[in-house]
């Protein structure tokens, strides 16, 4: 199948227009005449994945190998190291992001995972049900994801609503309308400004929140004619 057309289904379901100016996602090795024979889904990209894949193989990732402006490439050095084994190998590679976080991970982590209905989304946020105390929703969390610990700013307000967004959503803060807003890689100051605008925080990681991307798109790609298979990524965190 070609690259081209795997191209334009991915946009149907998630339209690559969507992305937000700074995001870099769509096609970023490869041409559309490439002949692919099979998918990999993953959040990231590493070169023990990379080393695992036959060629003719279709990278579709989460977060964007390339994201900046490369303007030489040290073999040496990620990402140069990973785009010159992507072409040794003859991969591909598409990254689906903010356009993906708006069309499928959002949603997907709050009623696939989490177990709520969506009573509304808006690009990032997605909005659902949740009464009682702040100490039970971390707990429904917290084995939802499968997660020891978390980190949480209580403003003691009754929850009734809550917000989701995952990855990184400090910056929406003043967007979210709910009792409690979900997200990754929370500051000390969000949270002081959160809790002075009496909204209730809890930390539910960055890794931890987006490692279901290929979970959420799977389903999708069952309609593609190619095997689909996908990488468990790594947290770059670990707890000592």
């Amino acid at each position: 199948m070609k690259l081209g057309e795997i191209y334009s289904y991915l946009d149907t379901i998630s339209p690559f227009h969507t992305q937000e100016e700074w995001d870099n996602s769509g096609l970023q090795v490869g041409s559309f005449e490439d002949e692919i024979e099979q998918i990999c889904l993953c959040l990231d990209l590493d070169n023990e994945l990379l080393q695992t894949l036959s060629p003719h193989t279709l990278i579709i990732a989460h977060h964007p190998l390339i994201f900046k402006g490369i303007k030489s490439l040290n073999k040496a050095l990620y990402p140069s190291n990973l785009l010159t084994t992507i072409l040794k190998n003859d991969l591909s590679l598409i990254a689906m992001h903010t356009n993906a976080d708006k069309s499928h991970l959002n949603r997907y982590v709050c009623e696939k995972v989490l177990g709520w209905s969506v009573l509304e989304q808006s690009d990032f946020v997605c909005v659902c049900n949740f009464e009682g105390s702040l100490a039970s929703l971390a707990l429904h969390v917290k084995e939802r994801l499968g997660l020891k610990y978390l980190r949480v700013s209580d403003s003691t307000k009754p929850i009734k609503k809550v917000a989701l967004t995952t990855g990184s959503g400090g910056d929406l803060i003043n967007e979210i309308d709910a009792d409690c807003f979900l997200t990754g890689d929370l500051k000390y100051h969000t949270a002081m400004e959160a809790l002075a605008n009496g909204l209730s925080l809890i930390d539910i990681g960055h890794f931890e929140s987006e490692r279901y991307f290929g979970e959420a798109l799977r389903e999708d790609l069952k309609n593609l004619p190619l095997k689909v298979i996908m990488s468990n990524s790594k947290n770059p965190f670990s707890y000592i």
